[in-house]
């Protein structure tokens, strides 16, 4: 579970990019982070992750505070950013391999995870390869093989699906929704709302530092003109 209770953050003293915002990620659920660009997604996750700090508020994940309890709130969760471009000298096998060392995975696991998820998403040929040479798509899929690894309870990530081929897409969502319905948490960021309704439990949509509906969206659309689109209704939420 991720609790995150009026957080902000503030750049150049003058700039917020998060604006007191709480919110919360059930076990067993799916919630789409939602919102137009520079609306504050990407400095949400970032501040769950650790990546950045937040100047004020609390987060939790699974009950660790990441300001306090830094170590053990990482080891809760996966985290695969917006920009796959990490690790470029290192071959596939050898990012896992790392990885698996990182969170103490025992080689019999680390190898049945390894060959589970590389074949479900089409990498078991390229881990010899070195990162650098991969496609966007196959970085993104080397890092998501990479949180799959330690089998976190929350996986966070930020536009996951960009630059994946239908059947990984497909097998992403899958494999999220698996993780579900073994009560792990998922947090992810898209602005594509289409694949937020057909995966979502819950959506959170936040504009200019500001969440400005969190819920499902039946609600969502419950409370609007029958008439109007997902895309008509994301507007007219998000115009402030």
């Amino acid at each position: 579970m991720i609790k995150i209770e009026n957080i902000t953050k503030t750049y150049n003293k003058t700039f917020v990019a998060v604006d007191d915002i709480s919110m919360a990620v059930k076990p067993g659920s799916i919630v789409g982070f939602i919102g137009p660009n520079g609306a504050g997604k990407t400095t949400t996750l970032n501040m769950i992750t650790g990546v950045l700090k937040q100047d004020s508020g609390t987060i939790k994940i699974n009950g660790h505070d990441t300001l306090i309890d830094t170590i053990q709130s990482k080891k809760e969760f996966g985290f695969v950013g917006d920009s796959p471009n990490s690790f470029l000298k290192l071959k596939g096998i050898e990012y896992l391999n790392f990885i698996a060392n990182i969170y103490e995975i025992d080689q019999a696991t680390k190898l049945q995870r390894i060959d589970k998820y590389t074949k479900a998403l089409d990498m078991e040929n390229a881990l010899g390869d070195r990162i650098s040479s991969y496609s966007h798509g196959m970085r993104q899929k080397i890092m998501v093989i990479g949180i799959l690894i330690h089998d976190p309870n929350v996986m966070i990530l930020d536009e996951p699906l960009t630059g994946l081929d239908p059947k990984s897409s497909y097998t992403l969502k899958e494999i999220m929704k698996e993780r579900t319905r073994e009560g792990k948490s998922v947090l992810f960021s898209t602005h594509v709302l289409e694949v937020a309704e057909k995966l979502c439990d819950e959506i959170v949509i936040i504009n200019k530092g500001r969440i400005l509906y969190t819920g499902t969206l039946e609600a969502l659309k419950a409370q609007h003109d029958d008439s109007l689109s997902l895309e008509e209704i994301f507007l007219e939420v998000t115009r402030i």
